[in-house]
């Protein structure tokens, strides 16, 4: 299933109440786990996330992650432990035994390729949930569900397949969390006996003709080269692992560090690098006096490095002000002052420390290099964020979208709305047999979308009112995406940048521009650009009641400059900008 890469819908932080649901399902799924255990996997304060995600076929799993490894994985109302939850409790499963060579080309283990161990197979019947290890360790690489009982694997002659494998060890599941290995566990069936004893019990001839009827299962089967999971993994010689680790690069030195590293200690190293790589390859001396918001926004997360996302809440500063005092305290590097009430900025940087001078570029970084908009300001990079149009389930709408497994208070898009209703319309046969662009409305269509007085009146609905109707009765949400930071989702409509129009004394105008900061624009460079532009003075305001919003102030009625700078400077869409209707007339002077 994870055999090729999967598109993330959402990651989020897990609720209360969704929490203790969790822990009773595990609990439920595995009651072999005791409530130390249960509490370890899921604990009451430590974050856990929960990701959906769509695997490459479509399918729509939950995924919940804690420290960066997923533990546990929900597919159609069912949970899977990951190998990361196995390594730590390997009996927690049945467990089918294989040798290292099948295991390269597991895509659905084949039952010639199963040991069967001394004590006979274990009992499970079709369907049940069981793990996969490999002859000298006991760690599990795999974990599926059974395609026939213990029973009918006997009867059948140990042919065909076994197990409908769902998940490995160096899929793209396993590469979500810290990629660590397997660890090394005692085997049950050859405990007492030397790994190499073992071995010796069939030579390399056996093995090929083990490997050589598991390719031969798949292929009568249906079973194609393209669908095996794990057609890329290395042969696991689990025996060897110790050897192995000796012959790793520095690269893998590095992650094993990081492995002992507490989270908070990871993310302060990060925002340290970021910070050193930030002042030596993006901060000019001519762009100071730099808000400290920009700095972190516009220079730090472009020099996140591949793979990782700077979270400074994550970290044992928790808020930027305490981390730049840091770095101007014990690390000398910068000096930051409040040149406005309530807003920091840059005002220093020591070029010539000797921490940042020995600090070396890395290569790679998790942003692209943006094009710099040359609008004559000589400003800072950026680039507009990604805003989706979102769409939450209600209550009332929640039977049209059962079919989907989408309950009250799934986000969707439109297009997925719009697939959701029409795959409902086909389903129960609603399309109108003599005009097929009408639906026929059913008890449910009824409830859930039209009014009371319409009830005995409006018989079938056009696809386009079908759609509208259903999507207005939706609750709208939004999804902002940031060049290098996570996806935020926040429920209503976004606000736009807000363009007015203000008289100061008797003859007068001010123009008036607000939530900038909304669509990560700096309002101290937007009135920087505007002074260049129109050789009049600027000034912010801070917004009374609004924490960290600022109101730039020009003189003059400027909604022409303003708009060219959001539309053409820094490509802000035309909808997202509200008073542009109020520019001053051509031809006429104000």
């Amino acid at each position: 299933m994870f055999a090729k890469a999967f598109r993330v819908k959402s990651n989020t932080v897990i609720k209360g109440s969704d929490r203790r649901k969790l822990k009773a399902d595990v609990s439920a799924a595995f009651p072999s786990l005791s409530a130390d255990e249960l509490s370890e996997l899921i604990p009451n304060k430590e974050e856990l996330n929960v990701v959906k995600i769509y695997a490459h076929k479509g399918e729509a799993v939950t995924v919940y992650v804690l420290h960066k490894k997923p533990l546990f994985f929900e597919l159609e109302k069912r949970l899977y432990p990951t190998v990361y939850v196995l390594w730590r409790y390997p009996n927690l499963l049945p467990t089918f035994r294989t040798w290292p060579p099948v295991f390269k080309l597991i895509g659905n283990l084949m039952l010639p390729g199963v040991v069967v161990p001394s004590s006979g197979l274990p009992d499970v019947k079709q369907g049940d949930c069981c793990a996969v290890t490999v002859v000298s360790n006991g760690a599990p690489v795999a974990l599926g569900t059974a395609a026939v009982s213990s029973a009918e694997m006997y009867s059948l002659g140990m042919k065909g397949r076994g197990l409908c494998v769902l998940h490995t060890y160096m899929d793209y599941l396993w590469a979500f969390g810290d990629k660590s290995g397997p660890p090394s566990l005692p085997d049950a069936e050859s405990e007492g006996q030397e790994v190499d004893e073992v071995e010796d019990d069939i030579n390399e001839k056996e093995e090929d003709d083990v490997v050589e009827k598991c390719v031969e299962e798949q292929e009568s089967s249906g079973e194609s080269a393209m669908n095996r999971t794990c057609s890329g993994v290395e042969e696991l010689r689990l025996a060897e692992k110790e050897e192995e680790k000796d012959e790793k690069g520095s690269e893998k030195e590095e992650e094993n560090q990081d492995d002992q590293k507490t989270p908070q200690e990871i993310m302060d190293a990060l925002l340290l690098r970021c910070f050193l790589h930030a002042l030596k390859s993006k901060v000019k001396k001519s762009e100071l006096p730099l808000l400290t918001s920009t700095f972190l926004r516009i220079h730090m997360f472009s020099c996140c490095p591949s793979g990782k996302q700077l979270d400074i809440k994550k970290s044992s500063y928790k808020k930027l002000s305490k981390f730049l005092q840091v770095m101007q305290q014990q690390h000398h590097l910068v000096r930051v002052k409040e040149l406005t009430k309530g807003v920091e900025s840059i005002v220093e940087v020591d070029w010539k420390n000797p921490e940042l001078r020995s600090f070396s570029i890395p290569e790679e970084t998790d942003v692209e290099a943006a094009v710099v908009q040359d609008g004559g300001e000589g400003e800072i990079t950026y680039r507009p964020p990604e805003i989706t149009t979102l769409y939450s389930v209600p209550a009332r709408l929640e039977p049209l979208f059962l079919d989907a497994n989408k309950r009250k208070g799934t986000t969707l898009h439109a297009a997925e709305v719009r697939s959701i209703i029409t795959e409902y319309v086909k389903k129960n046969e609603l399309v109108d047999e003599n005009n097929k662009n009408y639906v026929t409305i059913n008890p449910t269509l009824c409830d859930c979308l039209l009014e009371k007085s319409e009830y005995q009146e409006v018989e079938s609905l056009k696809w386009d009112d079908l759609f509208s109707r259903t999507m207005g009765r939706m609750q709208e949400s939004y999804q902002v995406v940031f060049p290098g930071q996570a996806s935020i989702i926040k429920k209503g409509h976004i606000e736009p940048i807000d363009i007015s129009v203000a008289s100061r004394g008797s003859n007068k105008k001010v123009t008036l521009i607000k939530n900038l900061e909304v669509y990560g624009l700096d309002p101290a460079v937007v009135a920087t650009a505007l002074q260049h532009r129109v050789q009049a003075s600027s000034v912010l305001h801070q917004i009374p009641g609004a924490k960290d919003k600022v109101l730039v102030q020009i003189q003059g009625n400027q909604i022409h400059q303003v708009g060219n700078l959001l539309l053409d400077h820094y490509q802000i869409p035309r909808k997202y900008i509200q008073g542009l209707d109020k520019a001053p007339k051509s031809g006429k002077k104000k």
